[in-house]
């Protein structure tokens, strides 16, 4: 594929281009090396002796490339040298659509012992591994899309123009999403190019036979429409594309799995988190379990090798233990086994090295039970800890001094660990788009008995910052009230921003209990949207409290109103840039910061507690009393909780469809239109760094991490490489 140089604007992208392709050709002697090694680990001769053609034509012919553009560059260096630091990080490495791909970097990877580095490689590679079940997970035809694209990228990557063009943002697009419906808004992305154009790529590639199936599949906008349907008039289940049913009706799927609850069970186990549920042609129902002799079971067995690879050089016998658990579970698919897991791997808080693998969050099923495959792998990050450290410390004070009911509150908080991370990882549905906290395990019974774990991610959230900062153009300038809201956003609101995730994960899904009897599934559908606003919710009533000041995490009481002032400003507001017009707003976390801020701006509105404001024709949304509106979220809270705690679904759903799906027409359209002018991305995602091993006198020595460059050139490799299914 022929690469693209026309991206190259600055000094510094001209640098990062040089020190990339300097490194090409040790890249690809590892790539070919860890791939023939790869195939003989798993006795795939065919898969071996492919590896050593493919990527032996493509170290050639891109090693070759690779020096006549060096020498290139290399003259326009040394013609335009503007004497800065040659060690400057380029974060953006990519914009297409609505999305901007960045590069994270691995700081303090060298403080990393050999055998923590190997650790973390072969958790990796477990990691990535799944890659081909979340592609399945969100849509059945995903993947015979994927490798469609691949092959036209393959065969077909010199060509150019504008339909060309337009053939590879739709491609990149489909990458990103991890298939042909958005990641974020959920509706099927449609290619820019003409139906004929895209059939003409195929004949060249030679996928003709292909055509019939796919093309109606990618062009035709009424088939599978959205991932996840959410509305009120069709069928939960069968109006969405996810993959997680097969034949069976909303009613059905209940039924299927009310049958197997046990009414006061302290311990019930997650039915249907690692299955797909398909109806025969006898019109029997049927679970296809996710593990190694069953669904994606080819790729499971992948990924269980791996971790046996990782498991010989765990940092401790912990560690080994919680890994066996987890190889068992996907050997077994038996979910008491993956209770098991978590009770050893939430008791883990010791360990610098960690990671999630699994079935893991139920976002992408429209009735909040089936998860879908993701992996991160992470490390300490100790210095920044200590902050989530003091607030897991205090977690019993501030479940103690929570404004909800105390029949919701626990008596004891137990096992709450926290602390900030670098990932060295991302992938499954944390990749390309990823989390900047987490908290887990989900199960209510583990959380109440055993704790749980929350991260705030570093090293992601300072490439967030890093890369605004590279940018000209800010939303706040845009949509802030005033400079004096400007300044001070830009004073605190990324220290605030930081804290509010901190408190979200590290307290606010661990805070407060289900009623004996309750069942963790009773909100079904809108589960995911209200537990989402109850965690924001008791970070946004906690923020503002004086008892962080006097922890030492914040330093300045007023600070809070920073995260105020764009939490607001998000939710009601800017957030919806990410949304085409006439659209509705159905991802869970929007929906929650929608929901939060259009509760509060109405019931305070008597008030006046945030003001709409007009200027110029521009809309601002200004708050007015911030202590009113925190006693507004602390309001809210008691009733998020009630709902959570009670399992009221229609509660729930009265809320959810009131405030968090609907958007204002005329709101949307300005902000779409303001926002427009800025000319930024709403959507962000990471390409991962390369973990390479160095070897000396045929032993691995060391392993090293090499950033790459091109968002397409990994999507390409990855497609090589872990094309599992």
């Amino acid at each position: 594929m022929k690469k693209d140089y026309s991206n190259i604007k600055t000094m510094k992208q001209l640098e990062l281009q040089i020190r990339q392709l300097e490194s090409d050709a040790a890249r690809g002697e590892n790539m070919i090396r860890k791939n023939i090694n790869y195939a003989a680990y798993f006795y795939r001769p065919t898969r071996m002796i492919n590896s050593i053609g493919v990527y032996l034509k493509h170290f050639i012919m891109n090693f070759f490339k690779s020096m006549v553009v060096v020498i290139g560059l290399g003259v326009a260096l040394t013609a335009c040298s503007s004497g800065k630091d040659q060690k400057d990080f380029i974060y953006s490495v990519d914009q297409f659509a609505d999305i901007e791909v960045l590069r994270y970097q691995v700081p303090g990877w060298d403080d990393l012992t050999l055998q923590q580095k190997e650790y973390v490689y072969h958790l990796s590679e477990a990691a990535k591994a799944g890659r081909d079940i979340i592609w399945e997970q969100n849509f059945k035809y995903n993947l015979p899309i994927r490798k469609l694209l691949e092959t036209i990228i393959e065969k077909c990557g010199d060509k150019s123009g504008p339909e060309f063009d337009e053939f590879m943002i739709y491609a990149k697009r489909v990458f990103f999403s991890n298939g042909i419906h958005h990641h974020y808004a959920l509706d099927k992305i449609i290619p820019g190019c003409s139906q004929e154009y895209f059939a003409s790529l195929m004949d060249e590639a030679g996928c003709s036979d292909a055509k019939v199936i796919l093309l109606p599949i990618i062009f035709d906008p009424s088939l599978y429409p959205q991932k996840i349907y959410q509305g009120t008039d069709k069928d939960l289940v069968a109006a969405s594309a996810v993959n997680f049913y097969e034949g069976v009706t909303t009613a059905e799927v209940n039924a299927f799995y009310d049958a197997r609850e046990v009414p006061g069970d302290p311990h019930p186990i997650s039915h249907g988190l690692n299955s797909r549920l398909v109806k025969q042609e006898d019109g029997k129902i049927v679970e296809q379990v996710y593990k190694a002799d069953g669904l994606y079971g080819e790729a499971i067995k992948v990924i269980i090798g791996h971790l046996e690879a990782a498991a010989e050089v765990a940092e401790n016998d912990l560690q080994k233990r919680y890994i066996a658990e987890l190889i068992e579970y996907y050997k077994t698919g038996d979910l008491h086994m993956w209770d098991q897991y978590n009770v050893s791997w939430v008791s883990d808080v010791d360990s610098d090295i960690d990671f999630i693998n699994g079935f893991v969050e139920d976002y992408s099923d429209p009735l909040g039970r089936k998860a879908t495959y993701e992996g991160i792998v992470q490390y300490r990050d100790k210095e920044a800890s200590r902050r989530t450290e003091l607030i897991s410390e205090n977690a019993q004070w501030f479940e103690d001094n929570s404004p909800v009911d105390p029949r919701f509150k626990k008596d004891e908080v137990k096992g709450v660990s926290a602390k900030v991370i670098n990932v060295a990882c991302i992938a499954g549905d944390n990749y390309p788009a990823t989390a900047i906290g987490i908290n887990l395990p989900n199960a209510a019974w583990i959380r109440k008995e055993h704790g749980s774990k929350s991260v705030t991610i570093a090293n992601i959230t300072n490439a967030y910052a890093k890369a605004s900062e590279q940018s000209p153009k800010s939303i706040l300038t845009e949509f802030a009230w005033d400079q004096e809201e400007i300044d001070f956003c830009k004073k605190y609101g990324s220290v605030t921003g930081d804290l509010h995730t901190d408190l979200h994960e590290c307290l606010g899904h661990g805070s407060g209990q289900l009623l004996p009897g309750v069942s963790p599934n009773a909100l079904k559908e809108y589960s995911s949207t209200i537990e989402e606003s109850r965690a924001d919710l008791f970070a946004l009533y906690y923020i503002a409290d004086p008892k962080l000041v006097e922890l030492g995490v914040l330093d300045d009481p007023e600070a809070y109103k920073a995260e105020y002032m764009n939490y607001i400003r998000n939710g009601i507001f800017t957030q919806f840039t990410r949304i085409e017009l006439g659209k509705t707003n159905t991802q869970a976390h929007m929906q929650n910061r929608k929901l939060i801020s259009e509760w509060v701006f109405e019931h305070g509105k008597s008030e006046n507690v945030i003001e709409k404001k007009v200027r110029d024709g521009k809309t601002y949304f200004v708050i007015n009393d911030f202590e009113r509106l925190r006693e507004l979220f602390g309001e809210f809270l008691c009733e998020i909780q009630r709902i959570k705690s009670e399992g009221d679904y229609e509660a729930g759903k009265a809320l959810v469809q009131k405030y968090a799906i609907n958007i204002d027409p005329d709101l949307h359209k300005e902000v779409k239109e303001r926002y427009a002018k800025l000319e930024l991305k709403p959507y962000r995602g990471f390409i991962n760094p390369d973990i390479v091993p160095v070897e000396k006198d045929g032993k691995v020595v060391d392993y090293k991490i090499v950033y790459g460059d091109s968002f397409i050139d990994q999507q390409m490799e990855y497609g090589r490489k872990y094309a599992t299914l």
